[in-house]
């Protein structure tokens, strides 16, 4: 049985800008649904009012029909990889391993890079090294449904391809929403994908329509 996450009617301003206003994205599990936009279009903005950061007076947040209004309090639906790092620092591998549920030796034998890290604390990797591990403790919590954030972030190309196999793996278990300015990635492991330009989200029928859309500047054909 597939579960379904869709967010409607969602609208934000701040002051006489308004940022949302005709938003509509689904995701099922066993799919990844990829949300494009330029900087500024709201993407984040949107990510944080469906997991429950943000707040707004129009929305409507569905789980399998059901609406719900603080997705945080859910992590056995949702889980929320924000843009920006969000692991405490001074938390050690370890820790973050048991609080997520998850075997750090399972990690450690398919990524040796890590196998001496079992007891750095978080604030000591490199950025990329912190980058992945919160990435992934993300896609392999047990949950329905993972909303990644610029997962790609201060990652080497190696690292990406690891990040992009994982998602390829996890959409089995669940269903995943991803943005990142990466788009070319993106695209080759989305289902389905939503641009976000003007406060609107636009379901592509083809790759071709980005440019439509604005999300990438027109080809100027000799």
């Amino acid at each position: 049985m597939k579960n379904i996450l869709e967010f409607d009617s969602i609208q934000l301003s701040f002051g006489e800008r308004t940022i949302l206003s005709d938003v509509f994205v689904r995701c099922e599990t066993n799919m990844v649904t990829a949300l494009l936009g330029r900087n500024g279009q709201g993407k984040t903005c949107l990510f944080k009012i469906v997991y429950g950061e943000l707040k707004t007076e129009n929305k409507s947040i569905r789980f399998d029909g059901k609406q719900i209004n603080q997705a945080f309090s859910r992590p056995d639906l949702l889980r929320y990889l924000p843009q920006f790092n969000y692991i405490p620092g001074f938390l050690r591998l370890q820790r973050v391993f048991e609080d997520f549920g998850l075997d750090f030796s399972e990690f450690a034998n398919r990524f040796p890079e890590f196998r001496s890290m079992l007891n750095n604390r978080i604030k000591n990797l490199s950025g990329g090294e912190r980058r992945f591990v919160e990435t992934y403790v993300i896609l392999k919590s047990k949950t329905q449904f993972v909303i990644l954030d610029e997962p790609f972030t201060h990652l080497m190309p190696l690292q990406i391809e690891k990040i992009i196999q994982l998602i390829n793996e996890e959409k089995a278990n669940k269903g995943i929403i991803v943005t990142d300015h990466l788009y070319n990635a993106i695209l080759d492991i989305a289902d389905s994908v939503y641009v976000l330009a003007n406060g609107e989200t636009h379901l592509l029928k083809s790759n071709t329509e980005l440019e439509k859309f604005g999300y990438i500047p027109p080809i100027i054909k000799a």
